[in-house]
């Protein structure tokens, strides 16, 4: 069975017709071969296309914008702007009242605003003063000149081109932002025929019925054979095919928790809505400080009961330092205050409920999850955003542990460089900030770390150290998927998530 693959020249019908009419015209334009190639204009300048990818004819477009009179324009063209009006209607200084009677209001005070830009007149006191005769604008020589002509013109609609010398384009511009013109932009095309197409038009071309599809029926008639049947390009690029794939961040986020999990951690979750004494009180954040203020808070109206087994070391820490050795933050530290509930701000509230509930070693624990600040929306910020939170408690665990696997975790999320910077945290001591660094922006910091201070972990009979961090996902996820405005990972930006490459965009 003959079916037509597709050879250099391998022709459609529609193709044929088109190649024919070009030999005989040489150069044309798209209603020359609509007439002769017995065509439609989209399967005529759709052939033509195809003869030009295969070195048959060459289309050159050419595109050029015509103008014409918006109904308001052709108002104007007849009876003069409204700054034409005015002068046209005074002899020297007139109050604006008289002219609101003789004409519109509206009008009046269109015509008052060009009147001043084009220091035609000036206005003192409510009366309109003209400062001399002025001639015709070339706006208004664009105006009646689309006008005649279009008068002179017959067909519905007319436009026309305004090539430099008939118009400046500021005054086309002045023109379309006042809607008195309007433009189109239109393209036409030039289709000559090329030796090649030359050659092979002049060697004979046999246009033949030609089948598209081959059906059942066909095969069991047999008419199929000796038919002629429409060639095909198999190197053709196929339709794009987009399947189903989780979101970038979702899956950079899946791969985070696998990371820990396969660092033999257990995930924990916790309530959004979490009491001050949970969010801050019992991370030692003093209550009349600015240091409690690193984090814009959402603050509710709710309140929650606080844990009586706590609450007076707490309170003790806080004012005296209790029995750690600390001198405490001093002042009268408030159980109102700490009942308030609040949007955590960070998922850090969770762990030490967490640490409350399993004072005893070893622990380790991750949560990822969603915290809340009150942020100015921006490229690098918003109001809810995802932080990995880490604890690792056991005896004998030191500060070098905690860089070790915090650069454990780096290097498995592909990033070869890390290094750590001192920081400050009201509940750790020593503190760092973990940095990565990446080709053409250098150093970024990625989060805190540090050992919990005994302030913190005293109230809840915890005696291990502590090792904790909380860690930019959203910055990670930025730096990892190439982008440059934090809020594209919440956007359902359809291109970008259908061409999102699976596995390349987090290794």
């Amino acid at each position: 069975m003959a079916i037509g693959i597709m050879t250099d020249y391998d022709l459609t019908n529609n193709e044929k017709k088109v190649l024919l009419a070009l030999n005989e015209l040489g150069t044309a334009e798209l209603k020359d071969l609509v007439e002769i190639s017995d065509l439609n204009a989209d399967a005529s300048m759709q052939a033509a296309f195809f003869l030009e990818e295969k070195g048959l004819c060459k289309v050159t477009e050419t595109s050029f914008e015509l103008y014409g009179l918006s109904e308001e324009g052709k108002l104007y063209a007849k009876e003069g702007l409204p700054e034409r009006q005015i002068m046209d209607n005074i002899d020297g200084p007139t109050p604006l009242e008289n002219l609101r009677k003789k004409f519109s209001p509206q009008l009046v005070g269109i015509a008052t605003g060009w009147l001043i830009k084009k220091k035609w007149a000036k206005i003192d006191d409510g009366i309109l003063i003209p400062l001399s005769g002025v001639s015709k604008g070339e706006d208004e020589k664009v105006l009646s000149g689309l006008y005649e002509n279009s008068l002179e013109n017959d067909t519905f609609d007319p436009v026309f081109e305004l090539p430099e010398e008939a118009a400046s384009k500021s005054t086309i511009q002045e023109l379309l932002k006042r809607k008195l013109l309007e433009k189109d932009d239109y393209v036409t095309r030039e289709i000559e025929i090329t030796p090649a197409g030359k050659k092979l038009a002049g060697a004979g071309i046999i246009i033949a019925e030609e089948i598209a599809q081959i059906t059942p029926e066909l095969l069991k008639s047999g008419e199929w054979e000796g038919k002629t049947y429409r060639p095909y390009k198999i190197q053709k690029p196929v339709k794009p095919v987009y399947g189903a794939k989780i979101h970038p961040y979702q899956r950079m986020i899946d791969q985070m928790r696998q990371i820990f999990l396969e660092m033999g951690f257990t995930e924990i979750k916790g309530n959004i809505v979490q009491s001050s004494f949970w969010n801050f009180d019992a991370l030692f954040q003093p209550q009349d400080h600015p240091a409690r203020e690193m984090q814009d808070t959402f603050h509710l109206g709710e309140r929650s009961p606080l844990p009586e087994e706590f609450v007076d070391k707490v309170r003790a820490c806080h004012e005296t330092g209790g029995n750690t050795g600390s001198s405490g933050w001093g002042g009268k530290w408030s159980a109102d205050i700490s009942e308030k509930n609040v949007l955590r701000t960070h998922t850090t509230a969770v762990t030490i409920k967490y640490l409350a509930d399993h004072p005893k070693g070893p622990v380790k624990v991750f949560s990822i999850d969603r915290a809340y600040r009150r942020e100015t929306i921006d490229p690098t910020h918003t109001p809810e955003f995802e932080q990995l939170e880490g604890i690792v408690m056991d005896k004998d665990m030191s500060f070098s542990n905690l860089l070790g696997c915090l650069k454990e975790f780096y290097n498995r999320m592909g990033f070869s460089e890390v290094r750590f910077r001192p920081g400050y945290f009201p509940y750790t001591e020593p503190s760092v900030e973990p940095e990565v660094y990446i080709e053409g922006m250098g150093w970024v910091e990625l989060g805190g770390a540090g050992v919990f201070r005994k302030e913190v972990t005293e109230p809840f009979g915890i005696s291990e150290p502590v090792l904790a961090w909380g860690l930019g996902v959203s910055r990670v996820a930025m730096l990892k998927l190439g982008l440059k405005d934090l809020r594209e990972l919440y956007q359902s930006d359809i291109d970008w998530l259908r061409k999102s490459e699976i596995g390349n965009d987090i290794q």
